[in-house]
């Protein structure tokens, strides 16, 4: 069965970095684009970055632009999200996701396996 586990959060000050991991099996990885998403605190969830198959694009919200970079090692099945000058606005449950093939990049109420999230928090 497919499955996504994400690791890598904790607190962390301003202006510090966290790199978030996501462990995929159960399916060809490397065939799927993949995202991340948050869902701040008595907020939506929000889309956050995306990676098509084999890394040929990547697309992030403007939120974090310039400041998070998505990226995927397909011999590993991993997915990572580095995640530079975080400011308290950062603080969220980040999930991994599989974008289906039926599906746009930042679409995330089309997505199809979620991770369980990983908890990131910034502050002082």
């Amino acid at each position: 069965q497919v499955q996504l586990v994400e690791s890598g959060g904790g607190l962390v000050q301003p202006g510090g970095s966290l790199r978030l991991s996501c462990a995929a099996s159960g399916f060809t990885f490397s065939h799927y684009a993949m995202s991340w998403a948050r869902q701040a605190p008595g907020k939506g969830l929000e889309w956050v970055s995306a990676i098509k198959s084999r890394g040929e694009r990547t697309s992030y919200a403007d939120s974090v632009k310039g400041r998070f970079t998505i990226s995927r090692d397909d011999a590993k099945n991993m997915l990572y999200l580095q995640m530079d000058n975080l400011t308290p606005e950062d603080t969220a449950l980040y999930y991994c996701a599989r974008v289906p093939d039926t599906a746009a990049l930042y679409s995330i109420y089309e997505y199809d396996y979620w991770g369980q999230g990983t908890q990131v928090t910034v502050s002082s």
